[in-house]
């Protein structure tokens, strides 16, 4: 069963929308003519109708009509990737060889080499910063990345609360919400795993203030992180009518819905602003039309492609990520198939850096990122997919010393915020630009920092969103989309 999760609530961004949300809202079988998903889809194209439009323009203005997040949670380290540094001293300097890419003079590490050959397809920033509010662990810098505010309360540990219908939007709802699509698809898909540093799950994940109605819908199959095939498990029963509601019956139950209206006028009349008849028919078509369960068969691929997206579950969530994007999804996020703060394959290379990124993370990054930017350009869906690779932070230079409270061996980094990197492909992105430049140990930036919040405000620029768009919270206050100008050097 699928299931929406809602709250009594006051739509904030509409003011004269007051109405009550159901508790929960579902797709599938009987319960699919009730009047909780159409109510959602209902409000949903309510809000977009009254959007305030804003000037936009410029380089690269409304090119994106879906993105790919291909989240790197746990932070990667530049040294050890795309940016490393020669005639530094030995505890800043990689243990792994540079190597030359298709940009002369441009080199990333060998862990690397599918992506160094490719890199004349996308924009490399190198310059990624900022001053962290507090201490900088993970679900604070995951928050500022995915909404692109800074949480208000942050403990000793720097461990934050769970997710709160007052938090602000995950970037990607606000996108739904104000890009809502207009066929019988998934909006909004997040997968493999939920964002997470130790027990708090999903903080910067959720549609917070607007509502559950734009949440993501979460594909986590079974399986703990350290299952390589859990996306051979995927399950698409929410998404399938029960075996003894076939779709005649569905479509007899959906006319007598529009038989009993016929003979209501004066409710019909009440209603009629909120297109009800459109919008269960938009609630029906998802169910009936089978468009986003067949997304979802990875066995429809042929194998040599899914063994260059690498049979792991990162590079088959990049691979699905395609086929979602392909099929109509607006919003992508693959998120890194590991708890951030977590050994083995996790980004988060306190200790034993070089043999965990050269035999398990870095290779399985290298095949699905470069194999996903291929695939889409090749297919023709890069022109107007955006795809962003990036983490919450990188690494420090020098290694094995403390920066974030963590201990950390001589073969680690700890977590730095002051300077890292970030890949956007497709959408008006320019190809082969490396934008900003980092100084000699990759400590800080000495060209054009960009900001986590002018990363999101160059996303919502190739939408043709302002970022200074209006929305409200909880407490009916406006707040900018992102404080933020869009980066509009990197786009053509």
């Amino acid at each position: 069963m699928l299931s929406f999760k809602g709250h009594a609530a006051k739509d904030l961004c509409d003011p004269h929308l007051a109405a009550t949300r159901r508790t929960f809202l579902r797709v599938g079988g009987a319960g699919m003519l009730g009047m909780s998903l159409p109510q959602m889809l209902q409000l949903q194209s309510a809000q977009a109708a009254t959007e305030t439009p804003h000037r936009g323009g410029g380089p690269g203005w409304n090119k994106a009509k879906s993105i790919i997040m291909v989240y790197l949670q746990g932070g990667p380290s530049q040294l050890d990737l795309w940016d490393p540094k020669e005639n530094v001293p030995d505890n800043v300097r990689s243990q792994f060889k540079p190597i030359s890419t298709k940009i002369p003079g441009i080199k990333f590490t060998e862990n690397l080499p599918r992506l160094s050959q490719l890199n004349d397809r996308f924009t490399t920033i190198r310059s990624m910063s900022y001053t962290p509010n507090g201490l900088f662990n993970h679900t604070a810098a995951i928050y500022q990345m995915m909404t692109g505010y800074t949480t208000d309360k942050v403990s000793p540990s720097g461990q934050l609360e769970p997710p709160s219908p007052k938090d602000f939007p995950n970037f990607g709802s606000n996108l739904v919400k104000m890009r809502p699509i207009d066929q019988p698809m998934l909006p909004f898909v997040m997968l493999p795993r939920p964002l997470q540093e130790s027990n708090v799950i999903g903080k910067g994940g959720t549609a917070g203030f607007l509502g559950k109605a734009y949440d993501p819908y979460t594909l986590y199959p079974s399986g703990d992180d350290m299952s390589m095939d859990k996306m051979e498990r995927i399950r698409t029963d929410d998404l399938s009518l029960r075996d003894d509601v076939f779709d005649v019956r569905l479509q007899r139950r959906a006319n007598l819905r529009q038989l009993l209206n016929e003979q209501m006028p004066t409710i019909n009349q009440a209603v009629e602003e909120f297109q009800l008849d459109q919008n269960y028919d938009r609630a029906l078509s998802l169910v009936l039309s089978g468009r986003a369960r067949d997304a979802f068969k990875l066995s429809a691929e042929d194998d040599v492609l899914r063994d260059a997206y690498g049979r792991n579950t990162f590079g088959q969530s990049c691979l699905l990520a395609r086929r979602l994007v392909e099929a109509g999804t607006r919003v992508v996020e693959v998120i890194w198939p590991k708890v951030a703060n977590s050994d083995n394959h996790s980004w988060d290379h306190h200790k034993d850096l070089s043999k965990r990124m050269r035999d398990q993370s870095a290779p399985m990054l290298d095949a699905g990122l470069s194999t996903l930017i291929e695939d889409l350009d090749q297919r023709g869906l890069l022109e107007e997919t955006l795809v962003v690779a990036v983490g919450e932070f990188g690494r420090s230079p020098q290694r094995g010393v403390s920066t974030s409270g963590n201990n950390n061996s001589d073969d680690g980094r700890d977590h730095w915020p002051y300077c890292y990197t970030a890949i956007l492909a497709g959408a008006g992105m320019r190809r082969g630009l490396v934008y900003g430049k980092s100084d000699e140990t990759s400590s800080a930036p000495i060209e054009n920092p960009v900001h986590p919040a002018e990363l999101l405000a160059t996303i919502y620029h190739s939408f043709g969103i302002n970022p200074e768009t209006i929305v409200y919270n909880h407490l009916n206050q406006p707040r900018e989309l992102v404080k933020g100008q869009a980066v509009t050097a990197l786009m053509s």
